[in-house]
């Protein structure tokens, strides 16, 4: 589905035309919704080799991207090595490293969120270090200021369903529509996300081989 058919989707079940604005707020709050309530892989991004992933000698701070919502894991690539930093809250970081000015302290161990937009690592890195940073961002959205009528995101070509039940949600809500049209969209809602969370937090978190396959009782 993409911006123009979710647009026609959303006004031809509530029956209404609305603003671009207006409906851009509807399809942007049930994004979201949906992606602070499920990960999907477009929420996924890795930085290698760039400003924003590279530690600088005598420096404890390094500011994320711009994009940047929380950290998946963090690894320093030393002489081709690859070792994982252990995440801590950054009072562990001020009271284990509480010279985070001296610089020749070594290879980063530990790192914490020291800011919206910036960790903070110990020891401070004696050198400057690669980092392979993955992170999680909001996706492009499919009714971004870039957007045209054919414009998609992830969210509109793999389970439309949630975005579209999540946008009459708030477009219903926006109406003043009656209490059962309202719960009518909230049950479509909760089922379509139900069913995006056996996905997105299900079966995208393991493999048959590890897992085994889904299994219903016969009876």
């Amino acid at each position: 589905m993409n911006y123009a058919e979710l647009v026609t989707a959303i006004e031809d079940t509530t029956e209404n035309t609305f603003t671009a604005v207006q409906v851009k707020t509807f399809i942007q709050q049930a994004e979201q919704t949906i992606l602070n309530s499920v990960e999907i892989p477009a929420q996924r991004k890795t930085e290698e080799g760039t400003a924003t992933s590279q530690t600088d000698a005598g420096v404890s701070t390094l500011a994320m991207p711009t994009d940047y919502l929380y950290s998946y894991s963090i690894a320093v690539k030393n002489n081709n090595t690859i070792t994982f930093l252990l995440n801590k809250d950054v009072n562990f970081i001020n009271e284990a490293y509480p010279s985070t000015l001296v610089t020749g302290q070594g290879v980063p161990v530990h790192y914490a969120q020291y800011g919206a937009d910036t960790l903070v690592f110990g020891p401070t890195p004696d050198a400057a270090y690669d980092l392979i940073h993955t992170y999680a961002a909001y996706p492009t959205s499919i009714a971004g200021d870039n957007k045209s009528a054919t414009t998609t995101s992830w969210l509109g070509d793999n389970f439309d369903s949630a975005l579209l039940s999540g946008a009459l949600v708030e477009a219903a809500r926006f109406m003043k529509a009656d209490p059962d049209i309202v719960a009518m969209y909230d049950k479509m809602f909760v089922n379509s996300m139900q069913l995006l969370k056996n996905m997105g937090d299900g079966k995208l978190r393991g493999d048959v081989y590890r897992n085994g396959q889904p299994k219903s009782q016969v009876l």
